[in-house]
């Protein structure tokens, strides 16, 4: 650090826990972070070279560093989540939250109204949610309106309006959507029980509810009122159905949120499950863009601390994919088997699908930016100085030793570009060898593409263990490329990816999209391969037969086998049959060919 200023406000920096923020030169706001000893988390980003690029940009530019002093790591948690939405500093994963959730109001007055709402007044009146959009919020208050007839209107039912007569029943009352309370058809003290059916409803909690149904039917059945009967069971199967799509595992797991967290080289995607109950009442990813290569504890740590404080979360047990501290008053439990393991685990599989809807939108709406990521996800993986925009993949054909061929096939960002394919017939090589082939074919197209001043590219693949790889290598080091150009080789059998030098494999996440890169370059080779192996096989058996008949050249034999779909059937053809197609003079040397070679 060549700084003095920044060295002393350093030195000067408590042990304590805390929040830091860079500034620039200019006075603007670059960075918040937490730490649970100011001093050396904040010398930490001084001290040494990061790998990560953006850091270091980050690191040239802090002029100044502000701190704030918490009691707890806790505490800075909290205080770096306000701060970063405050501030929305450069080089933070931005946590915005523009839009107003909507939330169920149970209205505090007499018979009370069920409405949905963005606002929140302080009278009395209970909320709940916030849900993550009105689409869940309607399907919830369809379900209560299909259990219960509540009041739609907003007139003020106190005992004494009612009393003075000062409303008439509407419309909803005539078609049975509500009882009258307006009118005094139905008491304050039967519909505030519904009410507080609908409340456990809304927490998640179907028990009472079916068992109170299930008592009415009983007692409706049983004095032969079986109508009523029947519209108490169809109510029955309208909750048990919802319930059957809400509930997940054991009923028993009550009042817990599930987060999990899904990242790659840019983004993160954090799931959360609100449990009630044994019932998922809620569910939201929320996406992470990374700023400065932030790892998945310090992403779902921020995230966690955002998704309680947005959706007014308070349960005391939360579930996690791994251990993180948020104080004593939250429990934090690692699943590893059990019914938990697959709340976590559904958790992850929305994240997932969450983020390949993302993708595949990126892809339509995008191209440019999803064949960015896949780059840069490769150059990642694979362990690359620069990212692989150019590949070059070779495979060798040849079944039981015959016509040995090999296959170039070239992708450019990802995606196959067929006009630069090349085949190669081996020259030097006598019998299925390989080893040999590889080392011949290498060495002919790169010393080509040098000769000619074409671009050479960034990784060369080869379909093959260690012994195809090492054969590529001398070929390689023989034209001075070694360094120059990245080269691994793929076992088929067990997608194990070999590097030079190194007896031990890389394997590669099955699902992947660097490793289905590889596979699609892969099979391409393989099919390119042996495509041209077949059709010179053919043009082998083709040839033969045609050099021992006088008279008849290449041309016509062609036209023959077209017609006639094989030489078998050629032969067992009639000369009138023959002539025509190519002629009488022809059609007789060659069924006197046959009939000569047939005696």
């Amino acid at each position: 650090m060549t700084n003095p200023s920044l060295e002393l406000q350093i030195q000067t920096l408590p042990d304590n826990p805390g929040v830091y923020q860079y500034y620039d030169k200019d006075g603007k706001i670059l960075y918040v972070g937490k730490a649970k000893n100011l001093k050396k988390r904040v010398a930490s980003y001084f001290n040494k070279v990061h790998d990560n690029g953006k850091t270091n940009v980050l690191v040239r530019k802090i002029e100044t560093i502000k701190h704030i002093v918490v009691s707890s790591e806790q505490d800075a948690l909290l205080l770096e989540n306000n701060l970063i939405k405050k501030l929305q500093p450069r080089y933070n994963v931005l946590l915005r939250d523009d839009k107003t959730y909507p939330w169920i109001c149970i209205k505090k007055e007499p018979f009370s109204r069920i409405f949905p709402t963005r606002r929140m007044i302080k009278d009395g009146s209970e909320y709940f949610g916030p849900y993550t959009n009105f689409k869940t919020v309607n399907t919830i208050l369809d379900l209560i309106k299909e259990l219960y007839p509540l009041r739609t209107c907003n007139y003020d039912l106190t005992e004494s309006n009612i009393e003075k007569g000062k409303y008439k029943v509407c419309l909803e009352f005539h078609i049975g959507n509500c009882k009258g309370g307006c009118e005094g058809y139905e008491t304050l003290e039967n519909y505030q029980t519904q009410v507080n059916a609908i409340r456990e409803i809304l927490k998640g909690n179907f028990k009472e509810s079916l068992k109170d149904f299930k008592n009415k039917m009983l007692h409706f059945a049983a004095n032969m009122q079986f109508e009523e009967a029947q519209k108490i069971k169809e109510k029955i199967e309208v909750l048990e159905n919802y319930q059957s799509r809400s509930t997940i595992l054991n009923p028993k797991i009550s009042n817990i949120d599930v987060f999990s967290i899904i990242s790659d080289e840019a983004v993160a995607y954090v799931n959360f499950l609100q449990i009630s109950h044994g019932a998922i009442i809620r569910s939201y990813t929320l996406e992470l863009k990374k700023k400065l290569d932030e790892t998945d504890q310090e992403l779902l740590e921020l995230a966690v601390v955002e998704l309680r404080e947005r959706f007014k979360l308070t349960s005391k047990e939360i579930i996690l994919p791994f251990p993180l501290d948020f104080g004593e008053s939250i429990k934090v439990t690692v699943p590893q088997l059990g019914d938990k393991k697959q709340i976590l685990d559904l958790s992850e599989r929305n994240a997932k699908y969450y983020r390949m809807d993302q993708l595949k939108q990126i892809q339509i709406v995008d191209p440019e930016r999803h064949t960015n990521r896949i780059m840069a996800q490769m150059q990642k993986d694979l362990r690359l100085s620069v990212e692989p925009r150019h590949i070059e993949c070779f495979d060798n054909s040849n079944i039981q030793g015959t016509n040995p061929v090999s296959a170039c096939v070239v992708f450019k960002d990802g995606k196959p570009s067929k006009k630069d394919y090349r085949h190669f017939n081996i020259k030097t090589v006598e019998g299925p060898n390989d080893f040999a082939s590889m080392e011949e074919v290498v060495y002919r197209r790169y010393k080509r593409l040098l000769d000619e001043n074409q671009p050479l590219p960034q990784l060369i693949i080869i379909d093959g263990g260690k012994g195809q790889l090492s054969s590529a290598l001398k070929s390689i080091d023989d034209l001075g490329l070694r360094g120059k150009i990245a080269i691994i080789g793929i076992a088929k059998r067990l997608e194990e990816l070999f590097y030079p030098g190194d007896s031990v494999p890389l394997y590669l996440d099955k699902k992947s999209e660097t490793l289905k890169v590889i596979q699609y370059l892969r099979n391409e080779a393989h099919r390119f391969g042996i495509t041209f192996h077949r059709d010179k096989r053919s043009k082998s058996a083709l040839n033969s037969s045609m050099e021992t008949i006088p008279g008849i050249g290449e041309k016509t034999m062609l036209t023959l086998i077209k017609h006639f779909k094989s030489v078998k059937r050629l032969k067992l053809a009639t000369e009138k049959e023959i002539s025509d197609v190519v002629g009488a003079s022809k059609a007789k040397k060659i069924s006197e060919f046959y009939n000569i070679s047939n005696q």
